[in-house]
C-alpha cells in the first residue's frame, strides 16, 4: 500500500473519531441525575435527613397563591416544575430570580407539562395582594406561575428538608431567615433532577436545556 492510499485511510478514520466524539458529547446529557439528601453539600440538607438513603421525592405541600387559592401537590401532578424561594421586598437577588422565572414561563409558554411555583421565605409580610402586586409587575400568568404564601414553618421545612435549598439550620421561627439563589428542578415523578443559581444567566440557560431533556 503507497504512501498516499495510507494517508487517505488515516484521514478517513480522523474523520469517524471526530464524528464519534462529536456524537458522544452532543448525547452526554441526555439523561439527567436524581438528587438524593447524599448528593447536596451536608449544610444544604437538614441534620435530620443527611443520612437518608435511596431515593428522594419533594413533600407534598400546602400553599396559597396570588388569587388566594390553595395551591397543593397535586396541582403539579405529573408537572415538570422549578421551585424557587423569595421575598417580595427583596432587593437584591430577589429581582433577578423573578425576571429569569418569567423568562422561563416565557420560553415554556405552549409546553402544559412546565410550570413554575416561587415560596415566600416571608409569609408574615407577603400577604395576598402583595402576591398579586408582585405577580402583576412580573408578569406572571396564573396557570403557569404560582407565586405562594403559607406557614413559615411548613415552608422552611420545605427548603430544608424537601428541596435542599438552604444553608443554614433553623427551626422555621420568628428568627428565622432563608435566602437562597436556587432554582430547584423536580421531575414528574417529584425527584430533583438539578439545582440551578437562578441570578445566572448562563446557568438558567442549562436549566432550559435540561427541562428540554425532560420534556422528550
Amino acid at each position: 500500500m503507497n504512501k498516499k492510499k495510507q494517508l487517505k485511510i488515516l484521514l478517513v478514520l480522523l474523520g469517524i473519531g471526530i464524528l464519534a466524539v462529536f456524537y458522544l458529547i452532543s448525547n452526554l446529557r441526555t439523561e439527567l441525575p436524581v438528587f438524593g439528601p447524599k448528593d447536596f453539600n451536608p449544610d444544604l440538607v437538614d441534620v435530620k435527613v443527611q443520612d437518608v438513603k435511596g431515593s428522594h421525592t419533594v413533600a407534598d405541600f400546602s400553599l396559597t397563591n396570588q388569587n388566594g387559592k390553595m395551591v397543593t401537590q397535586a396541582d403539579y401532578e405529573d408537572k415538570i416544575y422549578v421551585t424557587d424561594f423569595f421575598f417580595t421586598r427583596c432587593p437584591s437577588i430577589c429581582p433577578i430570580m423573578s425576571n429569569n422565572m418569567k423568562t422561563l414561563q416565557d420560553t415554556f409558554l405552549d409546553n402544559d407539562t412546565v410550570m413554575l411555583l416561587s415560596i415566600s421565605v416571608t409569609p408574615e409580610m407577603d400577604s395576598i395582594p402583595i402576591l398579586k402586586s408582585y405577580a402583576y409587575r412580573h408578569g406572571a400568568i396564573d396557570s403557569k406561575w404560582n407565586i405562594t404564601t403559607g406557614d413559615k414553618k411548613h415552608i422552611y421545612n420545605l427548603a430544608r428538608k424537601s428541596y435542599f435549598a438552604a444553608v443554614d439550620q433553623g427551626d422555621g421561627g420568628l428568627q428565622d431567615f432563608i435566602h437562597t439563589p436556587n432554582f430547584i428542578l423536580v421531575d414528574t415523578k417529584k425527584q430533583i433532577r438539578g439545582v440551578y443559581n437562578g441570578t445566572d444567566s448562563n446557568d438558567v440557560l442549562r436549566l432550559v436545556e435540561d427541562i428540554k431533556i425532560l420534556s422528550d
